[in-house]
């Protein structure tokens, strides 16, 4: 993807990343024609419960209590920063989601492998991408 600044950025490093974190299930680095990299993510519906626990948090909240909880964020936000650490400024990642679902192979966003389905997520996920830069000129940065 080339950002709206002319910057050449690989998104599979940062996804790659990200969902070796035991919490995060998929990640998608965002930011094609973009003043910036964000990236859309979904928490891991198997390890979440067990790490919620072991920080005090009721392991049976829900998907979309979980995407924002302060721990999980905080936690979220210090796997980004540990992202960023290994690109440049400009390829780093400065706003994220989680969202409150997973993607699965009934809905078409996850192949049999269970890889994502990259053009088909984007479709899904499109008004929380636009989110991100809502407000946000080309000429802006967060």
């Amino acid at each position: 993807m080339v950002t709206a600044g002319g910057k050449n950025v690989a998104p599979s490093k940062l996804e790659d990343i990200l969902r070796a974190d035991p919490i995060i299930g998929e990640c998608v680095v965002v930011g094609d024609g973009k003043p910036f990299i964000g990236a859309i993510m979904t928490l891991d519906s198997e390890t979440l419960p067990a790490w919620l626990e072991s920080k005090g948090v009721s392991p049976d909240i829900s998907l979309a209590e979980a995407a924002t909880n302060e721990a999980v964020l905080h936690h979220v936000q210090a796997a980004v920063d540990r992202a960023n650490k290994t690109v440049s400024r400009a390829e780093s990642i400065r706003k994220f989601k989680i969202l409150d679902y997973e993607f699965n192979l009934e809905d078409g966003t996850l192949t049999p492998k269970l890889s994502i389905k990259r053009h088909i997520v984007m479709k899904k996920i499109m008004p929380e991408v636009e989110a991100l830069y809502e407000g946000v000129s080309s000429a802006q940065l967060p």
